[in-house]
């Protein structure tokens, strides 16, 4: 019989990721901070000694979905009780108080600004939960390169937090204010990656265009980083419209590997809605500024959040958000049932929508996204785009799948001459609301 001496090798960790790329960009530094203390990293949640679940806290259904996963994994822990199990980020920082009421089998709860601290936490388990959700206003990690995954898109994280406190959301209590990335270790991370291969590059943030490192704002950061040899393209998220300025539009324009994509959230098409969700603009404002983005880049893709349901929002209101997507005419939306959330500024206010007229507004703002998706793609049929190659298709069927310039996923015949990383000029021969089928002429 072999015995395996779990002494002489390092302590095995599962990680799971729930929410946006800035929680994928959050895992990546994780796993970099963890190998650097010497723990090794599994995909198989079985054979791991510590399970770590990274979540978000922006909607309700997020959090439920984390509750029951931790319930399953519970069962591993039970059948080796010394196995760790963690929950990591901002259902961890949103739900400190009650979450061990709930997950009783939690070993280590750590928020978005205690990662570093992680290899102590863990190390300090012996009984008792461990439970550090400090957050520190100081707190950049700009010092650690994360442990990117292969690919030849990278997420760089540039600002955290955020200081905007609209009226529905938790992110300024979870993820706390507004800090800027030092300028001199974006730059060198790019350069990193550049070096590694990569070809794209994505800039986060909460509000990732309100940037600013001593006298540099997002517009210049976006040339500084276009200048870095082998980098081919940039992207960002998620702006806010607010910080929208000339110099960021200008930079979209004039720097050839900014692509001509932007995800400008709207959240809701009533002026009433906006000021009662505190989003700092109204209708008039977004549209002049979408027809200012357009004019200096003709062909830019747009696409939006939107959330019906909100406190107070009568029909009339929901009639305006249709027909500001209408106005606009988006190519894809981000699209959501109002989730009170805790510690937010409008929870105090409670609901006045009910589920159901919630998932029948939700349902006809899809049914209108995807008639506009669709019509937006299909206008593109016989023109020629390059396609930033990502690989084979996830159906195969000999396709191979990449992004346009403005982010629309093309699929393409796969051919032993087009490898992953290449640009490859396609025709759209057909479209769905949510792809391009294409040639290579």
């Amino acid at each position: 019989m072999i015995v395996e001496n779990n002494a002489c090798r390092a302590p095995r960790v599962y990680l799971e990721t729930y929410g946006c790329q800035m929680n994928i960009a959050d895992s990546q530094m994780v796993t970099a901070i963890l190998q650097q203390a010497g723990y090794a990293t599994t995909s198989d949640a079985n054979e791991a000694d510590i399970i770590l679940l990274n979540t978000c806290a922006i909607r309700e259904h997020a959090e439920d979905r984390v509750l029951g996963r931790l319930s399953d994994l519970a069962r591993l822990k039970d059948a080796r009780p010394r196995r760790k199990l963690g929950l990591l980020g901002c259902m961890a920082q949103h739900n400190r108080a009650s979450l061990l009421k709930k997950a009783p089998w939690l070993d280590v709860v750590a928020g978005p600004d205690s990662y570093r601290r992680l290899p102590e936490l863990l190390a300090g388990v012996a009984g008792d939960p461990t439970v550090d959700v400090r957050l520190d206003r100081a707190e950049t990690y700009s010092d650690i390169s994360p442990a990117y995954d292969s690919g030849v898109r990278a997420y760089v994280t540039v600002m955290r937090g955020c200081d905007k406190f609209c009226a529905f959301c938790v992110v300024p209590y979870v993820r706390g204010r507004e800090r800027s990335v030092p300028l001199p270790a974006i730059l060198r991370e790019v350069e990193r990656l550049a070096e590694r291969g990569t070809k794209e590059i994505v800039l986060l943030g909460q509000t990732v265009n309100a940037y600013r490192y001593n006298q540099v704002g997002f517009g210049q950061l976006l040339r500084m980083v276009a200048a870095v040899d082998g980098i081919t393209r940039i992207r960002f998220t998620s702006p806010h419209p607010s910080d929208m300025t000339a110099d960021v539009i200008e930079a979209m324009a004039q720097e050839p590997k900014v692509q001509p994509y932007l995800h400008l959230p709207v959240q809701s098409g009533s002026d009433r809605i906006l000021a009662a969700m505190g989003r700092g603009y109204t209708t008039e404002a977004y549209l002049r500024l979408v027809e200012r983005l357009r004019s200096a880049i003709p062909n830019l893709a747009l696409s939006t959040d939107i959330i019906v349901g909100f406190h107070g929002e009568e029909e009339s209101d929901f009639a305006a958000t249709l027909d500001l997507m209408r106005r606009v005419g988006y190519d894809s939306a981000f699209m959501f049932k109002y989730s009170v959330r805790e510690h937010t500024r409008a929870f105090k206010l409670g609901d006045t929508v009910s589920n159901e007229e919630k998932s029948r507004r939700l349902a006809e703002v899809i049914a209108l996204q995807e008639s506009l998706s669709l019509e937006r793609n299909r206008a593109l049929i016989g023109r020629e785009f390059p396609v930033l190659v990502e690989g084979p298709a996830r159906r195969g069927g000999g396709m191979m799948v990449g992004k346009t310039p403005q982010f629309k996923t093309a699929l393409f015949p796969a051919s032993p001459s087009i490898n992953i990383g290449d640009t490859v000029n396609v025709r759209i021969a057909s479209a769905t609301a949510h792809s391009l089928l294409s040639t290579v002429p």
